[in-house]
């Protein structure tokens, strides 16, 4: 079973949000669905053109792009940063254009855990779909190195920012924003990993997939 059939991906936005992969996720899934489909990559905050897949940086462009090729990345470019913003097109219009839209919709300064500050994430109201990456990574390290918004982190989890990040400090902070429909823990490479992202599925009340999207391998947590 591929990636998009264990994360129940469906035509239309989805959208992926978190920390620990967000923009692997998003590559793996739409040269996987573009086999067969027309699959776009954007964001509605930041992100880097990906590597090796051809990005519109205009409507124009994407007039152009889009007949020429089943995976696009689209953006308007950010002054003096070499990233991207949200296209210059609606999102209800690029779901017109394409069978998957899948959006990166928050950032996370690169750490391997978040917390989400009142105005994150920026989700589209046609997504049908919300992902949250968790970055296995950040386990056992402290919550002020792991995470993205350490103070927030802290305090939605009840601890200190010196505590460590466990299984039980995530689920917590999972579930009070409750901003998702499931989850996937990346960087789960290691059998200790692996058995930390089985005890945070235990804690939540979603789907939970564990696994390593740099190794293509998966497990449902049940």
């Amino acid at each position: 079973m591929g990636l998009a059939d264990l994360l129940e991906i469906q035509p239309g936005v989805t959208a992926v949000i978190g920390s620990g992969g967000k923009s692997t996720l998003l590559q793996a899934l739409g040269r996987e669905l573009a086999v067969r489909n027309r699959v776009l990559l954007c964001t509605t905050t930041r992100i880097r053109p990906f590597p090796q897949i051809p990005c519109a940086r205009t409507v124009a462009d994407l007039e152009a792009l889009r007949r020429e090729h089943r995976l696009l990345c689209a953006g308007t470019p950010v002054p003096d940063s070499g990233k991207l913003t949200a296209p210059e097109s609606s999102v209800l219009q690029l779901a017109a254009w394409f069978d998957y839209v899948l959006i990166e919709a928050d950032g996370s300064a690169q750490r391997p855990m978040k917390a989400h500050a009142p105005y994150e994430p920026v989700i589209p109201e046609e997504a049908n779909q919300i992902i949250c990456v968790v970055g296995a990574s950040g386990f056992g390290k402290p919550i002020v190195e792991a995470a993205h918004r350490p103070e927030r982190y802290a305090r939605l989890a009840n601890t200190e920012e010196t505590a460590p990040v466990t299984p039980e400090t995530e689920a917590a902070v999972l579930l009070v924003e409750r901003l998702h429909h499931r989850v996937l823990v990346n960087q789960a490479e290691t059998l200790e990993r692996l058995y930390l992202a089985r005890d945070l599925a235990d804690r939540l009340d979603c789907p939970v997939l564990a696994g390593s999207l740099q190794r293509g391998v998966y497990e449902e947590c049940l």
